[in-house]
């Protein structure tokens, strides 16, 4: 084991991080947004009209990419199973 074979699996490790946290965050700040312009625009300065709809589309966002998260999960901790005998040698 050695720096090269580390630096592969935190590379790794990040860009299945970023994948599976990419939709709900994409959701997020797009909804965040339309609610900031229309806040803006009416001059209605409500907490919750920006949270409600947040909390409601990620919600809807997580139950329908769940499948994909998951499989995205479950090949990536195969993949780390795979490398096991690379890291005892």
């Amino acid at each position: 084991m050695n720096e090269a074979f580390i630096v592969h699996l935190l590379r790794e490790a990040f860009y299945t991080m970023l994948l599976i946290s990419a939709p709900t965050l994409i959701v997020s700040m797009v909804v965040g947004l339309v609610v900031s312009i229309f806040q803006a625009a009416t001059s209605i300065q409500e907490f919750t009209l920006s949270f409600v709809p947040k909390l409601v589309l990620i919600a809807i966002v997580l139950v329908l990419t769940m499948p994909w998260i998951l499989e995205t999960m479950i090949t990536f901790t195969v993949s780390l199973f795979h490398q096991i005998p690379v890291v005892v040698h």
